[in-house]
Order: structure tokens, then sequence, then C-alpha cells
């Protein structure tokens, strides 16, 4: 009897308990409601001013190529070159049998000689006549004869020496010289071989190497592009750096020597749908060679208040447009549609989208959507350079 009462006075009491402790519930505080805010990684963009690079594709060629043929025909008696090696504007490269020019220089002597001579004879006989006319001691036909044949030496001597001249040229021509300098090709005859004058077989190629061409090729799109960026303001020409290209070698490596832009096409190769452009390297070590292959990197101009977004903080919708997250005022997510013009670095060009002082998620996006409610906390940022070269 003692045991029940004490088990119903426990009970009566777990009873009371129960109740006090749901009555403080109910009249307690009440406990806080709805999603937390979830904390992300942001920077704040900035514009900055930004020098655009482009690179082009491009092909070595040699600043001046000539192609050493004879000017007369004769023997090759010499060859006064070492194959493979420099030589300079006028050297002699090779010596074609003098002989028959130097009896030909020898005729065309003579003959201005007796040419000489008889300019002499004519000219004192019109003289005489001239006098023995004003006394009429001979005819006016015999006056006409003497002063035409006076005419007649002076103009076999004038041809006399255009043939005497002609006879020195042809000996000079069979001194073979280089008309640039440059590194020469090997010889394409022996001493011994028979060469004709303006023949179409060279016998030998001098190329100058230094300095050289790079020939570069831009997509005639990319081109109007470019000059339309020009004309709206959207791009500035850089004055300073304009005209500069840095060449990248096949093995990666930047060449040590800047060029300069020279020109570029005013037309365009129906082909390709691309326009040449020509850039001037120094080349004093002849690391470039004809033929080769390279990349340059030319200035298309800059850009006063670019923005650039980290990729990382970019994806693509179902239709395949870039996107970003990005904090409003009211430390909400929105999702903007971006408009990029290319990537510069790990980075994107933006041209519409977002712009400079709005908070660009990049970090704790798997986490978040559209409306979501974010802590932010600024991250680090790698915007930070001014020229950048285009992919």
């Amino acid at each position: 009897m003692l045991r029940s009462r004490i088990a119903l006075s426990l009970f009566s009491a777990l009873v009371a308990l129960v109740a006090l402790t749901g009555c403080e519930q109910a009249t307690g505080q009440p406990q806080a409601s709805g999603p937390q805010a979830v904390p992300v990684g942001v920077i704040t963009l900035k514009s900055q001013a930004l020098t655009l690079k482009k690179e082009l594709p491009g092909r070595i060629n040699a600043f001046q190529i000539a192609e050493i043929r004879p000017q007369v025909s004769g023997i090759v008696q010499s060859r006064l070159f070492t194959e493979g090696k420099r030589v300079e504007k006028g050297e002699s490269l090779y010596q074609i049998n003098p002989d028959t020019f130097k009896a030909q220089l020898a005729v065309s002597e003579a003959a201005v000689a007796s040419a000489q001579a008889s300019i002499a004879s004519s000219k004192s006989k019109a003289t005489r006549f001239k006098e023995l006319l004003k006394i009429q001691a001979v005819s006016q036909l015999d006056f006409d004869e003497a002063d035409a044949a006076y005419k007649q030496a002076l103009a076999a001597l004038l041809t006399a020496k255009a043939q005497l001249q002609t006879a020195q040229i042809n000996l000079d021509y069979s001194h073979v010289s280089s008309p640039i300098s440059g590194q020469i090709s090997k010889s394409s005859v022996t001493v011994g071989a028979l060469v004709s004058a303006n023949q179409s077989t060279a016998l030998a190629t001098v190329t100058q190497l230094d300095p050289i061409y790079v020939d570069l090729t831009q997509s005639s799109n990319e081109l109007t592009r470019l000059k339309k960026a020009l004309a709206t303001g959207a791009l500035t020409v850089d004055a300073a750096n304009q005209t500069d290209v840095e060449l990248t070698m096949e093995d990666g490596s930047v060449y040590p020597h800047k060029g300069t832009l020279q020109f570029s096409e005013v037309t365009v190769d129906p082909s390709t749908g691309s326009v040449t452009l020509r850039a001037q390297f120094p080349n004093p070590e002849n690391f470039l060679l004809p033929g080769m292959y390279a990349r340059a990197s030319i200035v298309e101009g800059v850009v006063s208040d670019a923005i650039l977004v980290p990729q990382r903080g970019v994806s693509r919708n179902s239709k395949g447009e870039p996107t970003a997250m990005v904090v409003n005022k009211d430390n909400k997510v929105e999702s903007r549609v971006l408009q990029v013009d290319r990537t510069i670095g790990s980075n994107w060009l933006v041209t519409n989208g977002i712009k400079a002082g709005e908070k660009l998620i990049i970090e704790g996006l798997q986490k978040i959507r559209p409306g979501s409610a974010v802590a932010p906390e600024e991250a680090e940022s790698t915007l930070h350079s001014t020229t950048n070269k285009a992919q």
C-alpha cells in the first residue's frame, strides 16, 4: 500500500513537470525562423585602362634576295667566294674569261682614235672652205660637202665612244659581283662551266638576313571589327606602342629584339579571307631564318574603361551564354547574362552585363542560386594587369 502511494506521487510530480515545461515553451521567446545568409567570396569590379594585344601567326621572309646571273656569256674562270659565308655588296663572286671582252675594248678604242683623227682633217677642210667661199674661190656645193663631212666625222666619234663604253661594260660584267650584302648559297656552277647572258639558272643566291621580315596574317573580319572599334571610340590608338611587335618563336621562347610594324595589305586574299601585315625585326645573331614559323603580338589599341572578370566567376547557361552571379544592394544574388569580347590571361574582357562597382561572386557559387541571401566577404583579386594579350 505504501509502495503504491509513493509511485502515484512520483507520477504526479512527473506530469506536473512536463506541463510546466510546455507552459514555459509556450510563453518563452520565439525562435528565429527563415534561411540563414550564406557566406560567399566576392570581388568588387573596377574599370581600368587596358592595352589590347593580338597574337597573329606568321612566316619569316628575307629582307632582300638576289639571284646571281651572268650578264655576258663565257667560261667561268674562277669562283671567288666561300659557299655559305657572308659577302659584301660589290664583292666579286665569279670571274668569266675576259680575253674576248678585252679584245673588243681594244677595237673600240682604236675606232675612237680613228674617228678623232677624221674629225681633225674634216674640220680643217671645212674651215678652209668657209674662208674661200667668202671670196668665191670655191663653190657653195664644195663648202656644203666639206661641212657635211665634218659633221659626219663628229657623229662617227660619238658612235665609236658608245661602242667603247659598251665594250668596257661587257669587260666589267665578266667580273660577276654581289648587288647586296648577305649570306651566299652554294654555287650551281664550277670552274670551266659555260654560262650565258641572262640565263634562267642562277649561279648562286645572296640573302640579306639582318634586318628580316615577318609576314603576319589577320582575318578580314578581325580587321573590320578593329577598324569599327577605333571609329566608334571603343578603342583608342596607343601612339607610343602602336607599331611595336613582339615575336614568339616556334619553341615558345620570346625573341629578344622587338620589331616594328611596316604596313598592311590593302587587299584581302580571296582563298584565305585574310590580309597580310609585315613587321621588320633586327636579326644580328641570325636567329631568324626565312621559312620559319612564328607568332607575333601586335597592339590593337587601348580600352579606357575595361572590365575584367575572372573566368572562375563565369559559367554558361542552357543557351551557352556566359553568366555571372552578383550581389545586389539587399545582399541577394542576381544572375547576369554577359557579353564578352575575349579572354585575357585568366579573365574575361566584358563589354556588357556588368559594371564597375558591382560585387561579383567567385567563391561559394555551388551553395547559392538567384534570390538567395548571402553574406559577402571580399576575396583575393587578381585583376591588376593593364597590358594584356588577347587569346
